[in-house]
């Protein structure tokens, strides 16, 4: 099994991010490597945000994600490996960056 570690959580979080942009909803994949492996996210998700203020101004983050659905896969050398992705934790890196 492959094990998704706290850094990967980071990275998928990173993408994920970045993918969904200014959306209040998004539906699509992100991919990437890392770890010795390749992974892909799919997923529909609802997107909450929050105003952050600072003394540089004010913007808006992504406050949560609520799934409608997705999917995590992992490769290995090209071979699909089965995994421990948590959706829930994704949740929480996205709520803790």
């Amino acid at each position: 099994m492959y094990s998704v570690s706290s850094e990967l959580y980071g990275q998928v979080a990173a993408s994920l991010a970045e993918a969904i942009g200014a959306k209040s909803y998004f539906s699509g994949s992100v991919e990437a490597s890392a770890d010795g492996a390749e992974w892909r996210l799919t997923a529909s998700v609802i997107v909450y945000r929050r105003r952050v203020s600072l003394p540089e101004g004010e913007f808006d983050t992504i406050a949560d994600l609520v799934p409608v659905w997705w999917e995590f896969h992992s490769f290995v050398s090209g071979v699909e490996q089965i995994n421990d992705f948590s959706f829930a934790t994704l949740r929480e890196t996205i709520r803790n960056s």
